[in-house]
């Protein structure tokens, strides 16, 4: 297996449009998979934000290219339909933002029956493969380059699964530090978790859901980042290792 994953468990709490549930550990049978940076001279973060469904987070977009902050964007073929501009403000920025592969239907690379918190399994295997490479597609055929990244709906899969889109020639994303739990939180705590984030951590978070007052607290939880010095990068970017958490 890559470099890059740990089959460890997490609580995850999921952007959808449905209001997230709290899961004390995922689903038995399924895997969350962590990551961090190794370590380099400076200490560094790497922000990942899910664009699930929805629209776009202004307070969010807006901060991160006016401070030219980088971050790795996961993009589903749901929220590119129903934001081309938000997208294209994306492809503008490519010293700032990586684009990843969130799927083509927004939905758990999964390979049997599954359904939680709104979000539905692939279900098979020939589902994955739908999911993976249409999420691809349409980011392809959007303009963006072909993602070396993919996360799936609710970042919970089967083991088989993962082997699965290992095997496609994609890295799965996991992450350290839950930043917003699927956008449910309020500003206060959402700010407070980011702003702890320590050197190395992967954050995930959400750029979806304009209308809840985490994106809030992201954007300033990320400043708050920027202020005591770290650096932010995107999982691509050269001289970035990823490593299990």
């Amino acid at each position: 297996m890559p470099t890059g994953l740990a089959l460890t468990r997490r609580a995850l709490l999921l952007g959808a449009v449905a209001t997230p549930v709290l899961a004390a550990r995922p689903p038995a049978g399924l895997i969350e998979p962590h990551m961090r940076l190794a370590r380099a001279a400076e200490p560094r973060v790497a922000l990942t934000l899910d664009a699930c469904d929805g629209h776009v987070d202004t307070r969010i977009l807006d901060l991160l290219v006016s401070e030219r902050i980088a971050a790795t964007v996961f993009v589903s073929g749901l929220w590119l339909r129903e934001n081309p501009a938000a997208f294209r403000a994306l492809l503008d920025h490519p010293d700032l933002f990586e684009i990843g592969d969130h799927g083509a239907h927004h939905e758990a690379a999964i390979d049997r029956p599954w359904r939680e918190w709104g979000v539905h399994a692939a279900g098979s295997a020939a589902g994955i493969t739908a999911e993976v490479t249409g999420g691809a597609a349409l980011l392809q055929a959007a303009g963006a380059p072909r993602p070396a990244w993919f996360r799936g709906a609710a970042a919970l899969y089967t083991r088989s699964g993962m082997t699965q889109v290992l095997g496609m020639g994609y890295r799965i994303a996991g992450f350290s530090l839950n930043g917003d739990a699927g956008a449910s939180l309020d500003a206060t705590e959402t700010a407070r978790r980011i702003a702890a984030a320590r050197d190395g951590d992967v954050i995930i978070a959400h750029i979806n859901q304009p209308k809840r007052p985490a994106g809030a607290g992201v954007a300033e939880g990320v400043r708050a980042l920027q202020t005591r010095g770290l650096r932010f990068v995107r999982l691509s970017a050269p001289g970035v290792d990823v490593i299990p958490a």
